[in-house]
């Protein structure tokens, strides 16, 4: 069962990766570079901040995952520049890394966690549960303040000449990396009912959700906890 958890989803991000790579390729095709100023309409930028709330989890994520901040620092500028492509190439990347035992055993947790030993996981005690608090805390305030601007503004965004080649690029590669979010919601809830509730408002809220959901589960640690606790489901949390 475990080992086909893991094939199934090498086979989810490999085409997820592949879909955003030829969407890229096409839209730089038929509509040149996404670097000018006709295209930062009031829903593009709001989407931009949008998708770029969700890459600082990610990036946070990949950052405590390597050992070394050179390797951090270089896949970070990778997912700024790259998105979901880095995203899947990343997540792929740590399946494949997964040895037999661990894809056997509970491949999700070796694929979150660093790469050492269940049983011997070490974690500094700090104020970094605080600090993560007021990070996403102020994150989320920020999407939620850009969301009701926007609103305010520009009016809804259900407008066909939104819809733009590179808006539509930009939603793609959104929901490429809420996807990669969503799994981790779905490995991390107790019952399907309440993974489908978070994974329903992350695709219709985006990172004003995902901040939400990562101060509430920063909100069940002490402020003496590893900030990594919060990537496991409730049957590993061990300190």
């Amino acid at each position: 069962m475990a080992t086909t958890l893991v094939n199934a989803l090498r086979t989810l991000f490999c085409v997820s990766g592949c879909l955003m790579l030829a969407t890229l390729i096409y839209t730089l095709s038929i509509d040149g570079l996404p670097f000018r100023k006709d295209l930062l309409s009031p829903w593009m930028t709001a989407t931009l901040v949008d998708f770029y709330i969700n890459t600082v989890a990610l990036a946070v994520w990949v950052s405590y995952k390597e050992s070394s901040w050179i390797t951090s620092t270089v896949w970070i500028i990778l997912l700024v520049c790259f998105g979901s492509i880095t995203t899947c190439a990343y997540i792929v990347l740590q399946l494949f890394k997964l040895s037999s035992q661990e894809s056997l055993q509970d491949p999700l947790y070796y694929v979150l966690l660093r790469h050492r030993n269940k049983e011997g996981i070490e974690g500094k005690k700090c104020y970094r549960v605080l600090v993560a608090r007021g990070l996403f805390s102020a994150l989320g305030c920020l999407m939620m303040g850009t969301l009701v601007y926007t609103l305010l503004t520009d009016g809804s965004p259900f407008r066909t000449e939104l819809l733009t080649s590179w808006m539509v690029a930009t939603l793609v590669d959104f929901y490429i990396n809420v996807l990669a979010l969503s799994v981790w919601v779905a490995y991390k809830e107790p019952s399907w009912i309440s993974a489908f509730f978070w994974i329903l408002l992350f695709i219709s809220f985006g990172s004003i959700t995902t901040c939400a959901y990562i101060v509430i589960q920063l909100f069940h640690l002490s402020w003496q906890d590893p900030v990594y606790l919060i990537l496991l489901n409730s049957g590993n949390r061990q300190v």
